[in-house]
């Protein structure tokens, strides 16, 4: 049997590179998208077409019954889950903290945070071994921004990924004994779409010059952190975060 992963959001970016890498390593992946059908759909013909098995599901990683409908069918179709990989992530056009207004924020903390909570609460009552699981791993992707703070651009987005951080160190002290570890990556300037939906598709290309490494990242890099975390050479890895920054 393969073991299964969740990853939302994973029908572009850095969630389309950690799927198909997961798939390569012989995980069942359930690639979760919210509206591009299409790409979620190409992504789950990729992994089938080099003899992977996988599955895309929507849903709505802010809406609590969305999340439940999300693992309840990678169960039936897949299998229960040993992976999850807290992806999604959402930010809005760029801003000062003096325009931003509550509806933002709602929907950026909705998907940011409570959809992180959310995805590893249905994870844990799974994995852990409290529940009868065979225990697992989770991977969070937290942002750069979350040590920067992005001002001037995205404060909230970087406020939503430090509260993923601080969920990261609490969740894998109360699971630790449980058979679940839990670990969080900090991409840095990652070439993804995100940069255009905050108003500037070509961010990395601006900001580079302040990494060290003087490039952007790819999303294939982030992914192979990721699957290292989960994987059983970081067996003794947990409660961690790990920047993929290129040194900045």
């Amino acid at each position: 049997m393969k073991r299964v992963a969740i990853i939302t959001g994973a029908s572009r970016g850095i969630g389309a590179a950690t799927a198909i890498l997961a798939a390569s390593r012989g995980y069942a992946v359930c690639v979760n998208y919210l509206r591009n059908e299409a790409a979620a759909r190409g992504v789950v013909d990729g992994i089938q077409g080099a003899g992977g098995r996988a599955i895309a599901v929507q849903a709505d990683v802010a809406r609590e019954a969305d999340v439940v409908r999300l693992f309840e069918t990678a169960d039936w179709e897949l299998g229960t889950v040993a992976a999850l990989v807290n992806n999604v992530g959402i930010l809005e056009p760029q801003c000062r903290v003096e325009n931003i207004d509550g509806a933002r924020l709602q929907r950026v903390f909705a998907t940011n945070v409570i959809g992180s909570f959310l995805c590893a609460r249905e994870a844990v009552r799974r994995m852990s071994t409290n529940h009868g699981g065979k225990g697992g791993a989770i991977v969070n992707v937290s942002s750069a921004a979350a040590r920067i703070g992005s001002p001037n651009e995205y404060v909230d987005y970087a406020a939503s990924k430090g509260a993923v951080e601080t969920m990261t160190l609490g969740l894998a002290k109360e699971v630790a004994e449980e058979g679940i570890r839990v670990n969080a990556v900090r991409p840095g300037h990652i070439y993804t779409e995100i940069h255009a939906s905050g108003g500037e598709p070509g961010r990395v290309d601006r900001v580079k010059a302040a990494v060290p490494m003087k490039r952007g990242g790819q999303p294939g890099e982030v992914a192979h952190a990721i699957l290292w975390l989960l994987s059983d050479e970081a067996s003794y890895v947990t409660g961690t975060i790990l920047d993929v920054t290129g040194g900045r």
